[in-house]
């Protein structure tokens, strides 16, 4: 019994041991501001009994002095009548947070709040096991932060520093921490700039961090609890209303707790954007006036300066770009570094030669000088200067690797500079040298150039050709069409319209004398009559080693004419090979005759229709580089039996084979004459005429056929073999042998004359060879010698093989009119009588032989048995004495 007790001891201690109840509360000391909310959480774990637990508050002044209740979860009079009041207006709650916790609030802390605080929790344990109530100290002090913003200038020019200064301050009378932050708000949105401390760390707001990075943020902590916020070289995007927030925090249990919290606003800061105050200004060294125009001789110096002004200047990076005309002649970026714009290919486009000796320097704050050496006759232009004014986002101490922000863009007012030059001077006469009398004879016409005066040492000449249409042609605008030119330089341009013909050579460029210059047409077309002028243009070397046009004169229109003689054509198409019947073959040939048409290329539709009148059908189509295709009406099973062929210079044969009745209608060539220009060119269309019209007709009456039959013999022994041939005739319209074959059938009757018949063999159009039950022990085969030829074999004839036989054909031959199998007509042959003879001595003749020969044999064999045994038994033998036995003799015997 004692062992019985001891052993229940031991287990509830293990269980209660096990199960311990365990009190906590929120880490202390807690240091909490006056007139500032404190929550205090209570938790209890390892319990038993009902979830859901329940909790008392009390406190004291001093860790033993006398403790005082507070509030309860489940005691609603459980109030000290001191707290009874805060805890009716509910400056002093509790919050069940779960089934096993809670937390007491305090709207406003006091001074009188602090203290001692415990939380205890009524047991439902079994065995009462671990700790009931736990304590922790509060700690309640005065309010002290003070920030004292410092108010920033309300307007600041774009590209300037922004101090943003705030002094936050607290009288240390606990361990507690200041940290201070910067926002700005615009609208209704706030942003936060930098956050600095409690820790003396430095947190900065999501669109703010690269800017701080690169130095564009600075923060600058001053002494006393000065605090200051530099933003570098601000933009328009800083614009807003500055506020600066301080914070006053405590250290509890490893995490920053936020005590109190104090925010001013600073100030509203406008930007104003450069462009306001941005002014830039372009004009000559001589003048200040960018209004009246810069007189220049060729070999000056032009010089022009372009002074900037701007309220922030000293903070601004300039790009300085000088203008020709628009163009881009010459920049200085921001570094400093002096590029050239111009190139060989913009003096190409119609843009500025490239400048060896164009420069741009910086002379002082915000003036930039632009020399221009050695000017001539195309230097002459409106020139303006361009400023872009940059601001540098990152800071100064981040080593010019911040981002650039272009603040504005501005443009002076245009300097007219004009370079006086003497122009040459010179005379045009344009004739034809080659007139053509028609279609494509050659044409040439020659500009020649007289009287040239005052043309420049290495001074060339230049031409461009032009064509007019005459009135009535295809082009009623009469607008001039240019045709090629030739640069000072030698360049050859080419319009688009003749461009395949200046690389074919059709059309030819060509400077034969200095001063003159021709225009050739190989083969002249119809669309070359027209007026003709040539424009000349005198080319000078620049300064700069660039030739540039300096005159250019036009000469009188030139007008090219001639009788146009259009080229006619004629077909004609003629039967060659006549189509009579189904299957065979058709051929026609076409042949064209010209007129007014040189050597030419032509190409053939070969058409057809059923009836005058009808849908007309492509079937074939022969290209002019006698390219073949086939048009949609032709079926693509029958294209091997189409040919197109040109058989001569000017005739083409066209053949049909194996005509159907599908073919039946009229077939005729129509027929389009081509020329070329060149080898190599593309095709131009001269004529076109289509050929008489040529009928295939013919009606389909198909092959006739016939049938035989006979026999090697019309009488055969038993177990000979009987042979019997059925021979099949055709006629008339003879399909091909591998368009033609038959079902044959074989019928026996017995009597002679008698109508029942039975089917013996057959073999249908395929060669597959079908044969009926027999009773008899003879047996039959079906063989084919030839296209026509059928034979019947029976071997090993019997008597029930005698009667009558006949055969049944049926034709089936691929019709050439209609492409498709046809069953002709079935036939039927006579008869041929089989008769197998009963032969009576042949029937006999081997058992009497067999009869025969047994007989003698026996007999022999009997005659022989007969002498041996008279030999044995008449021969003489020797006396023997008897025996006294005797009866022992005779039994011997």
């Amino acid at each position: 019994m004692d062992r019985c007790l001891l052993a229940l001891a031991v287990g509830v201690l293990m269980l209660g041991g096990c199960s311990a109840r365990v009190v906590t509360v929120s880490p202390g000391p807690l240091i909490r501001v006056e007139g500032q909310p404190v929550s205090i959480k209570c938790n209890v774990r390892e319990y038993s009994g009902p979830r859901e637990q329940d909790f008392e508050w009390m406190m004291s002044r001093e860790s033993s002095g006398q403790k005082i209740k507070i509030i309860s979860t489940f005691d609603a009079l459980y109030s000290h009548p001191s707290l009874s009041k805060r805890v009716a207006s509910g400056d002093i709650s509790v919050v069940r947070l779960q089934d096993n916790e809670a937390e007491l609030k305090i709207a406003e802390a006091k001074p009188v709040d602090a203290g001692f605080y415990w939380c205890q929790t009524p047991s439902t344990d079994v065995v009462i096991s671990g700790n009931y109530e736990a304590q922790v100290q509060l700690i309640v002090i005065p309010n002290t932060l003070k920030v004292s913003p410092q108010t920033p200038p309300p307007v600041v020019p774009e590209g300037t520093d922004v101090t943003l200064s705030c002094n936050v301050t607290r009288e240390l009378t606990h361990p507690t921490y200041l940290s201070v932050t910067w926002s700005v708000k615009r609208g209704a949105a706030s942003e936060e700039i930098l956050t600095f401390g409690p820790q003396g760390g430095v947190a900065t707001g999501a669109k703010f961090s690269r800017r701080y990075a690169d130095g564009g943020v600075r923060l600058v902590p001053g002494a006393n609890g000065v605090f200051e916020l530099v933003i570098t070289r601000a933009t328009t995007s800083d614009e807003g209303i500055y506020e600066c927030n301080g914070t006053e925090w405590t250290h509890e249990n490893g995490k920053w707790i936020k005590i109190v919290e104090s925010a001013k606003e600073m100030g509203t800061v406008a930007v104003t954007p450069t462009g306001h105050s941005l002014t830039v200004k372009a004009s000559s060294s001589s003048s200040s006036s960018s209004s009246s125009p810069l007189l220049l001789s060729p070999g000056d110096t032009l010089t022009l300066l372009c002074s900037v002004a701007a309220d922030n200047l000293p903070t601004l990076t300039l790009e300085v770009t000088w203008l020709a005309d628009g163009r881009e002649l010459v920049t200085m970026e921001r570094s400093g570094v002096v590029i050239s714009n111009t190139s060989a290919a913009a003096a190409g486009a119609g843009g500025l030669a490239r400048r060896s000796d164009v420069g741009l320097d910086r002379t002082g704050a915000g003036e930039y000088r632009l020399a221009v050496r050695g000017v001539s006759g195309e230097d002459g232009g409106a020139y303006a200067c361009r400023v872009r004014a940059f601001v540098e986002k990152g800071g100064r101490s981040s080593g010019g690797g911040g981002r650039w922000h272009m603040a504005a863009e501005k443009t002076s007012g245009a300097v007219t500079v004009k370079v006086s030059e003497i122009k040459p001077s010179f005379s045009l006469s344009l004739e034809a040298s080659v007139s053509p009398r028609m279609t494509f004879e050659p044409t040439e016409l020659s500009c020649h150039v007289t009287n040239i005066t005052q043309m420049s040492p290495g001074g060339r000449l230049g031409v461009d050709w032009e064509h007019t249409p005459l009135p009535g042609t295809a082009d009623d605008a009469q607008t001039p069409h240019p045709i090629a030119s030739l640069d000072g330089s030698g360049n050859l341009l080419s319009d688009s319209r003749y461009a395949d013909r200046l690389r074919s050579g059709a059309l030819s460029l060509s400077r034969v004398h200095p001063n003159t210059f021709k225009l050739r047409f190989l083969r002249t077309q119809d669309v070359d009559m027209g007026r003709y002028a040539c424009t000349v243009s005198a080319w000078s070397v620049s300064s700069r080693g660039a030739m540039v046009k300096t005159a250019e004169a036009k000469s009188s229109p030139l007008v090219v004419r001639w009788d146009a003689k259009h080229p006619s054509l004629n077909v004609a198409a003629k039967r060659i090979r006549e189509a009579s019947v189904g299957g065979a073959t058709f051929e026609m040939s076409c042949t064209v005759s010209t007129d007014n048409l040189g050597e030419a290329g032509y190409s053939v539709l070969i058409q057809s229709q059923e009836s005058l009148g009808a849908t007309v059908r492509t079937i074939m189509t022969l290209s002019p580089d006698n390219v073949l295709s086939h048009g949609g009406a032709t079926d693509p099973n029958r294209r091997d039996s189409l040919v197109l062929t040109k058989s001569g210079p000017a005739e083409f044969r066209f053949r049909l084979a194996g005509v159907q009745l599908s073919d039946r209608g009229y077939y005729w060539c129509d027929i389009t004459a081509w020329t070329k220009q060149q080898p190599g060119q593309t095709w131009t269309k001269a004529n076109s005429s289509e050929s008489n019209k040529v009928r295939i007709n013919f009606q389909e009456n198909g092959p006739s056929f016939s049938i035989a039959i006979n026999s090697d013999t019309n009488s055969v022994y038993p177990w000979e073999t009987a042979k019997m041939e059925c021979s099949l005739g055709v006629s008339g319209s003879s399909p091909k042998t591998d368009d033609l074959a038959y079902e044959v059938s074989w019928f026996f009757t017995r009597l002679r004359g008698g109508q029942t018949t039975a089917q013996v063999a057959a073999v249908d159009r395929f060669g597959v060879v079908s044969r009926s039950d027999r009773n008899s022990s003879s047996d039959v085969s079906v063989e084919r010698r030839d296209a026509h030829t059928y034979l019947l074999n029976i071997f090993g004839t019997q008597d029930s093989d005698s009667g009558e036989y006949h055969c049944v054909a049926t034709p089936w031959y691929l019709s050439a009119s209609t492409g498709a199998w046809t069953e002709a007509k079935e036939l039927t042959s006579p008869r041929v009588f089989l008769t197998v003879k009963f032969a009576v001595w042949d029937s006999l003749k081997l058992p009497l032989l067999y009869g025969a020969s047994a007989s003698l044999g026996v007999g022999l064999f009997s005659l022989l048995l007969g002498l041996v045994c008279a030999q044995c038994c008449c021969r003489n033998a020797t006396h023997t004495p008897r025996s006294r036995n005797k009866l022992m003799d005779l039994e011997m015997d």
